[in-house]
């Protein structure tokens, strides 16, 4: 393994290790996503970079056997965007190039307790250029679409969550209803 991302995998191991809140964590890890992000991104293969047509592209560089930890590159190009989603879990993101937005939504009426009569509210927007970093704590979950606008350019972000992201939930705003989906590591989403 590279030695950039052995340190920074290192790194948010010890600070899981540390502590068990989130914002802790989050804390703690944010400037290793930054180091990480400067390091010469020698650990990043072709594979990483791969793309699709009609969809952003997940590519796992490392799942903790353990299943508290997961880094995937995120590549989107012009136009790509998530459907409104959260983790179930926090998070550390980094943008290794082009401008990612993201476009928060809150709940209206408080926590969310059931799939149905969901009722979200539009919130601010971030863009991350590069070597931005950004990260989030559940509870209350971080709900949100990211993507790149058109017209643009490919963005590759990377992102660490805080456990195997191989189900989330994704929203459909209009009907108020959310659902649990389940992706593959090397599939988009």
């Amino acid at each position: 393994m590279h030695t950039a991302l052995q340190a920074f995998l290192t790194g948010a191991r010890a600070a899981i290790t540390a502590s068990d809140d989130a914002a802790d964590r989050v804390t703690r890890i944010a400037p290793l996503m930054r180091r990480l992000l400067q390091s010469d991104r020698a650990f990043l293969t072709a594979d990483h970079f791969r793309s699709a047509p009609d969809h952003y592209q997940r590519n796992a560089i490392h799942i903790a056997p353990e299943g508290d930890l997961s880094l995937f590159a995120l590549v989107w190009l012009p136009g790509q965007w998530t459907p409104v989603h959260d983790h179930g879990s926090w998070g550390v993101v980094g943008v290794v190039q082009g401008l990612l937005e993201e476009r928060s939504y809150m709940a209206a009426d408080g926590d969310i307790t059931a799939d149905t009569g969901i009722r979200l509210r539009r919130g601010g927007v971030i863009l991350l250029n590069p070597g931005a970093v950004t990260s989030f704590v559940p509870n209350p979950d971080h709900i949100h679409m990211t993507g790149v606008a058109e017209p643009g350019e490919t963005c590759v972000s990377l992102h660490l969550y805080g456990r195997n992201m191989n189900s989330f939930h994704i929203y459909d705003v209009a009907a108020g209803t959310r659902r649990l989906i389940s992706v593959p590591h090397q599939e988009s989403r």
